[in-house]
């Protein structure tokens, strides 16, 4: 027992060796491996920003110290992470429960059961032209279309050419490009009008017009053989099983028998996860894009909760923030805020300014809207916004008195503006995506400070010299 326990010990250090912890957050082990995974996907020769394996430590603790925080606040029992997670592992992990001996079996089976349906009738080749009569034709239409098919038959045994014809009188599109060629059929394919006179026919030999619910069809049999053997078509057999979801249904069954066979103890949810943990043990890229996407889930709606939904929704926050960094948003030349609009009469253009004067910037277009556009006929046209030079032809023109051309509004004559000049912002929303990406910005330093205050974590910095260098 001695011996075993010194050997089972021996092999745990040795794994320890291969990769060894570089750090443990919040007292959890974090190996090697899975650092260089993220460093070097994040860091490849593509990436703009690539950082250095010492500059890229803080980030990894960072992102490490928000999925422990996602974590503690149970966003992994969220129905909606749940369902996303299952999806993403399950495209990884499914495709093991099908080897190569269930995909023979099923091709055998599916080879079998059409070899059945074939029998001894064999597969045809036909080409047709088709004379298209829709199912609730009155009798005159029938007979108008039989008279159609009738002089095409008499044209083609006169010795027109068949294909010619198809290409030019076939109210089949699909084939009469191909001169009414169809791909090799079988039995209960088709029309059953089509295929008892196709299959009565020899091969070269062409039927008189045969109707069927679409209309009538001179067939002309080009090839009849036999069903080819199973080693012939397995290639094929096996592309029409990834073609039509077979082998997702073959998992599916199988999955339902493991279930049945554990008599009832496990899930199908349960037999999934226990098969991602042991293909995980084996395969550590396997490990390393599971834990990255179960962990990517978590980041995305812990920082969404914590920074960037929070910012984009407090007002009160943005509105102080600007004030406080009003410099840092002034422009290098003055913006006009307002708008341009197009009307169809004179009164129209006082009735605009009246109509909006005194409200607020984001109050406009609202009012606007039932006031002069509440009904089916437009009476006004508008752009509004806050506008630098070339941002718009028209209040280049008639604002910054640029000599610039613009181009007319199709039945709004009358263009006019309304605004004002600004040297600075005066609120906020004048640069809301600026203010919102920088208090998203602070939001998210504070809050990362908190979380280094939290949760303890250590460097093992002997190891991290170590990192793609061993």
């Amino acid at each position: 027992m001695l011996f075993i326990a010194a050997l089972l010990c021996a092999d745990v250090a040795n794994a320890q060796e291969e990769d060894p912890v570089l750090m443990k957050i919040n007292g959890v082990p974090v190996l090697r491996s899975e650092f260089e995974y993220s460093y070097n996907k994040n860091n490849s020769d593509d990436v703009i920003d690539k950082k250095t394996v010492d500059e890229y430590v803080d980030l990894f603790i960072n992102y490490k110290l928000k999925v422990i925080a996602a974590n503690d606040a149970q966003l992994d029992t969220l129905t909606s992470f749940k369902k996303e997670f299952a999806m993403y592992r399950d495209q990884q992990v499914r495709p093991a429960f099908v080897n190569d001996e269930d995909l023979e079996k099923e091709a055998h089976e599916i080879y079998d059961r059409t070899k059945e349906r074939i029998g001894d009738k064999g597969l045809i080749k036909p080409a047709h032209i088709l004379v298209y009569a829709s199912q609730d034709a009155s009798e005159e239409e029938l007979e108008i279309a039989h008279q159609r098919a009738d002089s095409i038959y008499n044209a083609l045994k006169e010795g027109a050419d068949f294909a010619e014809l198809a290409q030019k009188l076939s109210e089949d599109p699909g084939t009469a490009k191909n001169g009414g060629e169809l791909p090799w059929i079988q039995p209960g394919q088709t029309l059953k009008e089509f295929e008892d006179a196709a299959y009565a026919l020899e091969v070269g030999e062409m039927s008189e017009p045969v109707q069927s619910p679409v209309g009538y069809h001179i067939i002309l049999l080009k090839g009849h053989k036999d069903f080819e053997p199973y080693d012939t078509l397995r290639n094929d057999i096996l592309r029409f099983i990834d073609a039509r979801g077979i082998r997702e249904q073959i998992i599916d069954k199988k999955l339902a028998e493991l279930v049945e066979q554990s008599g009832g103890e496990l899930t199908k949810e349960d037999i999934l996860a226990n098969k991602t943990e042991e293909l995980s043990a084996d395969n550590p890229e396997l490990r390393n894009l599971v834990r990255e996407y179960h962990d990517g889930l978590l980041l995305y709606e812990i920082s969404n909760r914590e920074v960037w939904d929070k910012a984009a929704k407090d007002e009160a926050g943005l509105e102080m923030y600007f004030s406080k960094n009003k410099n840092k948003y002034a422009w290098d030349t003055p913006r006009y805020k307002g708008m341009v609009y197009h009307v169809k009469q004179n009164e129209d253009v006082k009735a605009v300014k009246d109509c909006v004067k005194k409200l607020a910037f984001d109050k406009w277009a609202d009012k606007l809207r039932t006031t002069f556009n509440s009904d089916s006929v437009l009476r006004i046209r508008v752009e509004k916004g806050v506008f630098k030079a070339g941002d718009n032809a028209f209040i280049d023109k008639m604002v910054f008195k640029k000599d610039t051309t613009v181009t007319a509004v199709k039945d709004f004559p009358i263009d006019a503006v309304y605004g004002k000049l600004l040297k600075k912002p005066d609120s906020y929303e004048d640069v809301r995506g600026l203010v919102t990406a920088d208090y998203q910005d602070m939001l998210e330093k504070q809050w990362v400070a908190e979380l280094r205050e939290k949760y303890p974590f250590e460097v093992d910095y002997e190891v991290l010299k170590t990192v793609n260098n061993h």
